[in-house]
């Protein structure tokens, strides 16, 4: 019920509302709601390692549907999803994300020089972003390798990144399986990388700090996550 609510309530503020401001707190109450009523208990470490009101692009691994509501739930940010033009079509949530100023990549035919223009019309309006570098989720709740793209508007950018560990989704919501399970879930925020400060960057250097943030994250789910198998 207050997915309906909530969704009619964010759509309907972006009549009114062109940056989605509301329609990113219809979001976060959606979130801690769903959370709430699935008995998902969240930890938080190292909110103190970001500076409120900084612009930051987020990069998170990706275990579940539920990573969204537990980032959205716990970050004090102005939120934008980075998504597959897919997410777009589908009622309600599409509709929420295309309202509320989200941004859909093509990734069959990816439009770099508009996505830039896009990203940098949030960036400022003082929005930060989220995105799931792995691409997909993962099967196994192990991080896969991060996609280059993305980082290369990063970098063109100049926006520092967080890089993000959410740990124990995957036991609430695992890919493939449409019940839930009550579990306790962690996100841990680690301190800011600033990418390189290159006029014309490359693949290489995206591929670089791609690599980059994807150990800091995947050593930390490895620790937290797979600690009793390593």
């Amino acid at each position: 019920m207050y997915t309906i609510v909530l969704g009619a309530a964010s759509i309907v503020s972006s009549l009114f509302d062109a940056r989605g401001y509301f329609a990113h707190r219809c979001a976060r109450a959606w979130s801690w709601l769903i959370l709430k009523t699935t008995g998902v208990r969240v930890a938080i470490e190292g909110l103190d390692r970001i500076v409120p009101g900084t612009t930051y692009v987020f990069v998170s691994n990706h275990q579940s549907i539920y990573d969204t509501p537990v980032v959205f739930a716990s970050l004090p940010y102005q939120l934008r999803i980075i998504a597959k033009e897919s997410l777009a079509r589908f009622p309600v949530l599409g509709w929420h994300l295309r309202r509320g100023g989200h941004l859909f990549v093509d990734r069959t035919h990816p439009d770099r020089a508009g996505i830039l223009r896009r990203w940098r019309a949030l960036v400022s309006e003082g929005l930060s972003l989220i995105i799931y570098a792995e691409g997909t989720r993962s099967r196994d709740g192990r991080v896969t390798r991060f996609k280059a793209g993305s980082f290369l508007l990063a970098i063109q950018a100049g926006l520092p990144i967080v890089p993000l560990a959410i740990v124990g989704t995957r036991q609430v919501m695992p890919k493939g399986r449409l019940r839930t399970e009550p579990a306790d879930v962690m996100l841990i925020v680690h301190d800011p990388i600033q990418p390189p400060a290159v006029s014309e960057p490359t693949v290489q250097d995206a591929k670089a700090l791609a690599d980059r943030v994807h150990a800091v994250v995947a050593a930390t789910v490895q620790a937290r996550q797979f600690r009793s198998t390593i």
